[in-house]
Formats: structure tokens, sequence, C-alpha cells
């Protein structure tokens, strides 16, 4: 019991670390929380940095998930315990106790988690993302169609298991994502490919 309360709080607080602000601030000296959308995530950082910057972002904030899961899985593979672990590295990464208890928008974050658990059904699920990021040009509105997918891919698979973890980092992607829908409902949501601006 005392390895899975460490591991629970492992996550989170591995789920804190702001690598999206470690890496604008180290290696571009900008603030990705003051600039841009404001946002620590690899989407602003990206904007901000350069590319490669932001897939570094991206990297470092799925293995902010990925790790404690997979080692919850060797611990003790029972479903409410791991999906435990899961959801300690997502409120890490939305609640960083490194930055007054504000962060990120879960969506990275949530991707790492679900890879040693259900990778095929993920895998549609980003799929259909990009897709919807090609067709939009919005990254924001991609990122939902990933989380909001992800409980069907997971029940066309038979992953039962994972379906109400899937469900509840769906609610927090989406509420942390209400910002987003509201532009992208009044038509003032900025696309990731700047031409489509005026399109």
């Amino acid at each position: 019991m005392l390895v899975k309360s460490v591991l629970i709080l492992f996550a989170y607080l591995l789920g804190s670390v702001p690598w999206g602000v470690v890496i604008a601030r180290t290696c571009c000296g900008i603030d990705p929380r003051t600039d841009g959308s404001r946002s620590t995530g690899a989407t602003n950082v990206s904007r901000l940095c350069g590319f490669g910057y932001g897939v570094a972002t991206l990297a470092c904030d799925l293995l902010k998930g990925a790790v404690p899961v997979w080692i919850a899985l060797k611990i003790g593979p029972a479903p409410l315990f791991v999906s435990l672990v899961a959801v300690a590295a997502v409120l890490g990464h939305v609640f960083s106790c490194f930055m007054r208890f504000r962060g990120g928008k879960a969506v990275a974050t949530s991707i790492g988690v679900f890879l040693p658990l259900a990778f095929w059904p993920l895998l549609g699920s980003c799929a259909l993302c990009m897709l919807v990021i090609w067709r939009s040009g919005f990254v924001s509105l991609g990122s939902l169609s990933l989380l909001g997918s992800l409980p069907v891919f997971l029940a066309m698979a038979g992953a039962w298991q994972w379906l109400p973890l899937s469900l509840c980092l769906c609610v927090i992607v989406f509420v942390k994502h209400r910002e987003n829908i509201a532009r992208l409902r009044a038509g003032t949501e900025k696309p990731w490919l700047k031409s489509k601006t005026k399109a």
C-alpha cells in the first residue's frame, strides 16, 4: 500500500514538471506563460521557439504520463490503481505545484498515460486528431477530437477497464479547453497554419 501511495505522489510530482517552461526559457529565453497563447504546451512552444523545441516539449509531456503508468502496471495492474496513477500525472500537469497550481491543458500527458495501456485505440484517436488538424488547421479542435473519440475506440477494442479513465481525462481536457471552444464557436481561434487565417 505504501509503495502504491508513493507512486501516486511520484506521478503527480513528475506530471507537475513544466517542461514547456523549462525548454523555452533555457533554450530560447522565452517564458511561454507570458507570450503567444500563454500555454506551456508543445503547440505554443513550437510557435515561439521553433518546431524542434515543440517536439521536445511534446516528448517530455508524453513521458510524464507514460513512465508512472508503466511503473504502475509492473507493480500492480489493477485498473483502479493504474487509473489513479494516470489521473495523478495528468492533474500534476494541469495543477503544477511548481507553478502555483497552474499548468497546461493535459492533452500530451493524457496521450502519454494511454501509450502503455491501449496503444491501438490510442493510435486510432491520434489518426483522427491529425486528420482534423489537417482539414481544419486547428490544433485545439484536433486535441478535442482525440480525447472525445478515445472512449469510442476503447469500447470498439473491448478495453472496457480503461473506459472510466478515458472519460475522466476527456472531461479534464474539455474543461481546460473551454476558452478554445469559445473561440472556435466565435471563429476567432488561431489556426496552426498562419496561411489559413484568412481562408
